[in-house]
């Protein structure tokens, strides 16, 4: 078996290549020799409840106009951003490179270790607490987890929480309305 070149290996793992590419500013170095070993599964609407549209991608990347709705007035300064978003659709957008992190989790807690951020990749599914995400979304997020598995070796299958399980009492994404059982039956399909 030959190895990959080093110089290429870290480069082909930073970005999945079916999605789009919109980079986030917000974003960091995660700490030195930190690999991923976490995905954090979100919700996100914009505006809470509707979808479609521009506005999570404005978020992610300090473009959201708090003037657009009233709610935004409220979310509009926050600096947030994912790894991946993925649409009702299934289609997804990465804003930032697996290697580096993501401000999605804020104060966080899984397996004993606090701040997720820095060991984790968030992926936001475009859904709500009160809606069922569609066939779509979950086709396209197990073909993302098994990706990042096969590329990322410290992602193991017991390493996938909901951001309702890395911050309780918090958090409550991605809902009731989120089958895991569902998720769980893609990925056996897929092998992952």
């Amino acid at each position: 078996m030959t190895a990959r070149p080093a110089a290429t290996a870290p480069a082909q793992r930073d970005w999945y290549p079916p999605a789009r590419r919109v980079e986030s500013p917000n974003q960091d170095a995660r700490p030195p020799g930190q690999e991923p070993e976490l995905i954090v599964v979100h919700a996100i609407s914009l505006p809470p409840g509707e979808f479609g549209g521009p506005h999570i991608s404005e978020l992610f990347r300090n473009r959201l106009d708090p003037a657009a709705h009233p709610y935004f007035a409220e979310v509009a300064a926050l600096r947030v951003s994912a790894h991946v978003l993925i649409d009702r659709e299934g289609d997804l957008v990465q804003y930032v490179p697996f290697s580096r992190r993501a401000w999605h989790a804020g104060v966080s807690c899984w397996d004993g270790r606090e701040r997720c951020n820095d060991f984790s990749i968030g992926i936001e599914l475009e859904g709500t607490d009160d809606h069922p995400f569609t066939p779509a979304q979950y086709a396209a997020l197990a073909a993302l987890i098994q990706w990042l598995r096969s590329h990322f070796p410290g992602i193991g299958p017991q390493a996938l929480a909901g951001h309702s399980d890395i911050a309780p009492g918090r958090k409550t994404d991605p809902g009731p309305y989120f089958d895991w059982q569902t998720l769980a039956d893609h990925l056996r399909e897929a092998g992952a």
